[in-house]
């Protein structure tokens, strides 16, 4: 295999695996939502009809939006995984710093063969 064909590969490879990252987000984000839209509707059914409360009342009971924040929390930090800021600990950063110490070992290197 030659040089070009393994580089093209390489990014090949890291494309796919960032459009099925971006991918699992969107599909994990649908399924939040109309899994909350599903609860939600429910709760509010029962505590208007079960419970005889108002609407406004229904609504504004903790079970209708719990789920919507604590979830979201998860939703975020997958987004923030696949679009937002990336951390300092990613694979890019690894790769970084090993080419960084592996240039300082061999300055170091060089310096004590010409002395």
């Amino acid at each position: 295999m030659d040089h070009r064909n393994y580089i093209e590969e390489q990014r090949y490879v890291k494309a796919k695996k960032r459009v099925n990252d971006i991918k699992g987000f969107y599909i994990h984000f649908t399924v939040y939502v109309l899994v909350n839209i599903f609860i939600s509707g429910v709760i509010i059914f029962g505590l208007t009809n079960d419970e005889g409360r108002s609407f406004s009342d229904a609504i504004t009971h903790p079970g209708v939006y719990m789920t919507w924040m604590g979830w979201g929390i998860g939703v975020f930090f997958h987004w923030l995984g696949v679009f937002g800021f990336p951390t300092v600990m990613t694979k890019g950063w690894e790769e970084r710093k090993i080419q960084e110490l592996m240039k300082e070992e061999e300055e170091r290197s060089n310096r004590i063969t010409k002395k």
